[in-house]
């Protein structure tokens, strides 16, 4: 089996299996979810978990009641580390974290390459943060499921959206997409940047995903997209910043959940 091995644990988050399963119990517990209906897809951050896993907690809550049935997770993240036209997929059979393997759904990667835009780039993968820090609440979460994992670059909303309706499918599909809110402002800012960033969101209005509201606004972009399509509804599960967990509030980075899910 060829493998990803886990890039950033001991840095986003710990890599000691024992203490690594406290810490997601921990978010997990004290968070809860505010809405009855499960969700259909998530948006979820990705910083080190000390600074965005309450935040986290509190979408993954949301999954407790209907983790039986996931049996696949379709997961997208913004490039940090390798510039890329399009969206990357990788040729590895697992990605690897302290808690073990997690397999990929090959049958859905082959199916994902008949679009232009979506390539196999281990690459682009092998350092990249943004997917690899939601594998461990996942692992935790889930019974039985398989991975496909796409890192998005300079893509168009539409072009994620092509990604997203040819992977759709029914209960067993959860749509996952990873990203942070605002970067580096102050307390005060942050937090008018990203209440205004959570109403385009929660309106599924794309065009108020500016330049700086979000690392993941490209597939966040075309998660709107798909949702407004099959008309669900975007709801604000948690908005905070790294100044309400684990920072100083000079420079914060924000953090939100949503969860799209049928009205």
């Amino acid at each position: 089996m060829r493998t990803r091995p886990a890039a950033v644990a001991g840095l986003f988050y710990a890599d000691d299996p024992a203490v690594l399963k406290a810490d997601v119990v921990g978010y997990l517990s004290a968070a809860s979810c505010p809405m009855a209906s499960p969700p259909k897809a998530l948006i979820v951050p990705h910083a080190g978990l000390v600074y965005s896993g309450p935040i986290a907690g509190t979408a993954y809550r949301c999954l407790q009641s209907v983790a039986d049935a996931i049996q696949r997770v379709v997961l997208l993240g913004p490039a940090h580390r390798v510039g890329i036209r399009g969206v990357a997929a990788p040729t590895v059979d697992a990605f690897e974290t302290p808690l073990g393997p997690v397999n990929i759904d090959q049958r859905a990667v082959d199916t994902l390459l008949a679009l232009p835009h979506v390539h196999r780039r281990d690459d682009v993968h092998a350092q990249e943060h943004s997917l690899e820090v939601q594998l461990p609440f996942l692992q935790h979460l889930l019974s039985d499921f398989e991975l496909v994992p796409l890192v998005v670059g300079h893509a168009s909303h539409e072009e994620v959206a092509a990604v997203l309706e040819l992977l759709w499918g029914g209960p067993e599909t959860l749509i996952l997409i990873s990203s942070d809110l605002s970067h580096f402002h102050d307390y005060a800012t942050a937090r008018a940047l990203d209440t205004a960033t959570a109403k385009s969101i929660v309106e599924l209005e794309p065009a108020g995903l500016h330049h700086d509201a979000a690392c993941g606004r490209i597939p966040v972009g075309g998660l709107i997209r798909v949702a407004k399509r099959r008309r669900l509804r975007a709801t604000l599960l948690d908005l905070r910043n790294s100044g309400d967990t684990a920072g100083t509030r000079d420079r914060v980075v924000g953090y939100g959940a949503f969860a799209f899910h049928t009205p």
